[in-house]
């Protein structure tokens, strides 16, 4: 049985916290399982409340426990790692044994606006879809998604239903475009309140905001702007010291 050793350097809500992250990661706590209370814990590693509330008061803020007021506290559903690739969100959510999912809530044609033509590479003036979706994995809301493409390279597509498929596929199979590069801009933000509620946030929810400017072929043929769950993603990158100089 896991202990608390009070000759360690290491605090021991440290301490506690790894052996709570040890029960979760072998599922002896599985996802949705509500942890033992304050009392038992405290009981059972001869800790104080303070030193327990502070080890469950880091895993929350870690996204790896919840609190349900006048419940308990239970293990959280893993956060998805954002993908740093050209992938669609359909194709993510697949290779991650997940069932992705999208419902319209906006489709029609705009002209650009000078900042909008910028980003596209087009004329301001010239028509672009703008195409507003839910996008969901196991029927959760994970993000709002507007895309932004030129009609000139896509001229028909208002005339299909974009209802669960993914928009990279149809943009391929019909029109020929592959998205072959891209920019990402990742910054972090409070949702609004039309988000917050689409995405199941509470008001003033932190929320992850990406733009990103997709090509083919050289083209800018799509900018997209979406709105993640901060709670339910998390970015990971490889670091890589840079080349000394000899």
């Amino acid at each position: 049985m896991p202990h608390i050793d009070p000759d360690s350097p290491v605090p021991k809500y440290f301490q506690l916290r790894e052996i709570l992250l040890d029960l979760i990661d072998s599922d002896e706590l599985s996802i949705g399982a509500a942890i033992p209370s304050e009392r038992e814990l405290c009981q059972r590693f001869g800790l104080s409340r303070m030193t327990v509330r502070q080890a469950v008061d880091h895993l929350v803020s870690e996204g790896r426990l919840h609190r349900v007021p006048g419940k308990g506290t239970f293990v959280a559903r893993p956060k998805i790692e954002l993908a740093l690739q050209l992938t669609s969100f359909t194709e993510d959510m697949r290779a991650r044994g997940m069932i992705p999912g999208s419902r319209d809530l906006d489709r029609r044609v705009v002209r650009a606006s000078a900042h909008l033509a910028k980003e596209l590479g087009i004329p301001p003036g010239e028509e672009v879809h703008f195409i507003e979706r839910l996008r969901t994995a196991d029927g959760e809301p994970l993000s709002v998604e507007r895309a932004h493409i030129p009609v000139k390279l896509a001229p028909d597509l208002a005339s299909f239903d974009l209802t669960d498929t993914s928009l990279y596929e149809l943009l391929e199979r019909r029109y020929g475009l592959v998205m072959d590069a891209g920019e990402l801009t990742i910054d972090g933000g409070i949702a609004d309140p039309s988000d917050a509620d689409l995405l199941k946030l509470p008001r003033g929810g932190a929320v992850l905001l990406l733009q990103r400017r997709s090509f083919s072929g050289g083209v800018c043929a799509e900018l997209g702007v979406s709105t993640y769950r901060a709670d339910r993603y998390q970015l990971r990158t490889l670091l890589e010291m840079p080349a000394r100089r000899g």
